[in-house]
């Protein structure tokens, strides 16, 4: 947990910057990247010195090498525990003309951060907020991975504080609750083919650091952890050095992050390969036929991307292999022919596990868009016996543009530090959520469709047409208008206007 001091530290480094010039946060998240880098790069450089001194060997693998670069500066002043205390002109001229092309030569080390680094621009414009950043970082206990962890997802909060920019972020405790439900176990191999800024392979590493700590103490399971078990993929080359630094900072020394288009034909080769897809992949654009991938063209005929995802997430998941996604509501009930048959195939072929209906404000103040998770398991052979459904009304946040807490943040997300009393629930269900889904083969089954979760059988999805909107199955319990809550007539006017959106597609669907 951060102190108020450190937080407000980084906000006055942010001040800094915006007043400085640089006003775009991404900029600002990257410029910050690199500098935690470079005192990464100096860390590593003095362990390799303290052994080399420890075992009385010279240096087997030097970061920094001997003598000087091609401008005559000693390599010796690349070192964040040398720049650090240079006056502000003089660091300002090393950073600038020495240390950022030093970082752009580093690719060849085969580290997935040096190669992010290849393209490494200094945009910072003035000595005095160099200084004054380097003097704030250098401040921050890098030996503990939990403040360095917070700190950057700190930052990177500030993304989704900025408007914009913020769809590269999905609320961490989403991410949270829906990597609680797969529960990743040692030897998942786990992807995100849209990471960002990697949120979903951070978490599934701090539970797997929380419930498998035995991982740590067998050296085969720690070579998995950091080099092979987490795998992300994005197009964007700022969002690829952000994610992949974010992963260190969580403590996973080489994960792969890499740059790829994972909808186009360059995914080749990645069929069947993991165990687990956790994802919130972009729903909000389509693609030319000519630029996608044939095979997830052959799956799903579509230019929808959100219907592209969920076929690619099928394609790279061996069997027995699941996925918890984030889906737009117009996958579980829209009417095209590319829609029935992708539901049709999550039923039919393999086994659709759960749906859990989000409250429409969940990623505002930057999208209103209604949303579901989707989880479910690869089996090929079908699978689907109950569907269990769950309408959350609350995430423990306001739902307008300023998404205020509602509760304590002892009492936030999904498995809150303080246990919840009955009259929490109404402003977090995530904690109930997690508890139902543990149940949902036991007590669930026999819920009624008026409650707040329930489990429908597969004949009655098939006879629906494979429609998976919560409405479709839920029954509202009707009662006199003036024994209810404001609030309460709100929310079922609410779901009303969704229900006649939903209508109004299906008839834009049928005419076309």
């Amino acid at each position: 947990m951060l102190t108020g001091e450190l937080k407000s530290q980084i906000d006055r480094i942010w001040d800094a910057f915006w007043s400085g010039g640089i006003s775009n946060p991404l900029e600002v998240i990257e410029q910050i990247t690199y500098l935690l880098f470079l005192r990464r790069l100096d860390d590593l450089h003095t362990l390799e010195e303290n052994r080399s001194a420890r075992l009385k060997k010279p240096m087997e693998r030097r970061v920094f090498p001997e003598g000087k670069d091609s401008r005559k500066r000693r390599y010796e002043d690349l070192r964040w525990s040398r720049f650090k205390n240079f006056k502000p002109a003089e660091m300002f001229e090393v950073v600038d003309q020495h240390v950022f092309p030093f970082l752009r030569t580093l690719g060849g080390n085969g580290s997935t951060y040096a190669h992010h680094m290849k393209d490494a621009r200094f945009t910072i414009p003035k000595p005095a907020l160099l200084a004054k950043v380097v003097d704030l970082l250098d401040q921050v206990p890098m030996a503990d991975r939990d403040t360095k962890g917070d700190l950057y997802e700190y930052m990177l909060g500030k993304i989704a504080s900025a408007g914009q920019n913020g769809q590269f972020r999905t609320p961490r405790h989403i991410i949270r609750l829906m990597v609680e439900m797969v529960a990743p176990g040692p030897k998942d191999v786990i992807c995100d083919p849209a990471c960002g800024t990697a949120g979903f392979l951070v978490a599934a590493g701090e539970y797997l650091r929380e419930h498998h700590p035995e991982i740590f103490r067998d050296a085969k399971s720690k070579e998995h952890f950091h080099r092979h078990a987490f795998h992300g993929f994005d197009f964007d080359s700022t969002m690829l050095r952000i994610g992949s630094m974010n992963m260190l900072l969580h403590g996973v020394e080489d994960p792969v992050i890499r740059y790829r288009d994972s909808l186009a034909q360059d995914h080749a080769g990645e069929e069947e390969s993991y165990s687990l897809v956790l994802a919130n992949p972009p729903f909000a654009g389509s693609l030319d036929f000519e630029n996608t991938a044939k095979d997830l063209l052959q799956i799903v005929k579509t230019k929808k991307t959100e219907l592209l995802f969920l076929a690619l997430f099928l394609r790279l998941l061996k069997p027995g292999g699941r996925a918890a996604v984030i889906v737009p509501d117009g996958v579980l009930f829209g009417s095209s022919k590319a829609h029935k048959e992708l539901r049709r195939m999550l039923v039919e072929d393999q086994k659709l596990d759960a749906v859990i209906s989000l409250p429409g404000g969940v990623f505002k103040p930057y999208a209103g868009v209604s949303t579901a998770i989707l989880l479910f398991t690869k089996t090929n052979s079908g699978g689907t016996d109950q569907v269990w459904f769950y309408d959350c009304d609350s995430d423990g946040w306001s739902l307008d543009d300023k998404r205020t807490p509602l509760l304590p943040e002892d009492k936030l997300g999904p498995v809150p530090e303080t246990a919840l009393r009955a009259e929490d629930h109404s402003k977090n269900n995530l904690p109930d959520i997690l508890a139902r889904w543990q149940q949902r083969d036991g007590k669930e089954r026999k819920r009624p469709r008026t409650a707040q979760s329930f489990c429908v059988p597969k004949d009655e999805i098939v006879a629906e047409g494979y429609d998976l909107s919560l409405n479709r199955y839920k029954e509202v319990v009707h009662e006199e208008v003036q024994h209810r809550a404001p609030q309460e007539i709100l929310a079922e006017l609410g779901k009303l206007e969704l229900e006649i959106q939903r209508g109004m597609r299906e008839l834009e669907g049928l005419l076309k």
